[in-house]
């Protein structure tokens, strides 16, 4: 039950990826191997991906399949000489995009990833030094400039959410984290009361909780499941006090955390 996977592109392979990942992650029990070739931008490296391709078809038989976003005619006729499944979602979506605006497309390489629009451009980058200028607790006196800050027990997610808020949709997003000193005194911290209506919550199972930390201090108090569960409970009873939004992590991927933070608050996202 085992697929080898391709995802090319004549720019990064990030959009191929995405799409390509949302539509096989419908067939349960497939172990799907899989192989990004990005950057085939001529037809040399298209025959090159071509030849890739159809040496692990050899090797390991089974027909693989290709998703691509090429835009250049050519090196999408040479990709399709592969012998696999070829998945184009630029010709499947473009055509009919260009019959119902009546107008062609540019077909130029690099529009979804590019850097066209530098104020855009900058205003993400600024958005990602932001987030990790903010990281933990750290730069407490520009929280007046966040847009969004997390809040939890260590480790429950708040680092890879708020970078990813960043990157993905240009929010600058700080985190805090609830130490124990807070969860004792049941009350928020001094630096974050002015900015309550910033404020998002993350909490975690204490089972996964204790997984995390356990790979970090193994044997600690800080990991045992008890002080785990301890600090969990604290924290949540301490946000629902406070009336903060929370979610929880634990099997929520950080793509459905931002998303459902964007949906629940007024912030508005920007797509690059």
């Amino acid at each position: 039950m085992k697929r080898n996977v391709f995802y090319v592109s004549d720019r990064t392979g990030i959009t191929a990826e995405m799409l390509g990942q949302s539509l096989t992650s419908q067939f349960d029990g497939m172990q799907f191997e899989r192989h990004t070739l990005p950057f085939v931008d001529s037809l040399e490296r298209a025959r090159d991906a071509v030849a890739t391709i159809n040496r692990i078809a050899h090797e390991e038989g089974g027909r693989p399949i290709v998703f691509c976003t090429l835009v250049d005619d050519a090196i999408r006729d040479e990709v399709r000489k592969a012998e696999a499944l070829v998945l184009d979602f630029f010709e499947v979506f473009i055509a009919p995009l260009e019959v119902e605006l009546r107008k062609a497309s540019s077909h130029a390489i690099g529009k979804s990833h590019g850097t066209g629009d530098l104020s855009r451009y900058t205003e993400r980058i600024n958005a990602i030094n932001f987030s990790m200028a903010h990281d933990d607790g750290l730069g407490a006196n520009g929280f007046g400039e966040a847009e969004l800050i997390l809040v939890g027990v260590s480790r429950s997610g708040k680092t890879p959410t708020s970078l990813y808020l960043a990157l993905q949709f240009g929010i600058k997003a700080a985190n805090y984290p609830l130490v124990p000193e807070d969860l004792e005194k049941q009350r928020l911290p001094d630096v974050l009361l002015p900015w309550r209506s910033k404020l998002w919550g993350l909490s975690i199972r204490p089972e996964r909780l204790h997984q995390i930390r356990s790979e970090r201090r193994p044997d600690s108090r800080y990991a045992s499941l008890a002080n785990c569960r301890h600090e969990i409970q604290a924290a949540e009873a301490l946000m629902r006090m406070q009336g903060i939004p929370f979610l929880d992590s634990t099997n929520t991927s950080i793509e459905e955390l931002s998303t459902t933070i964007l949906h629940e608050t007024t912030l508005s996202r920007h797509r690059f």
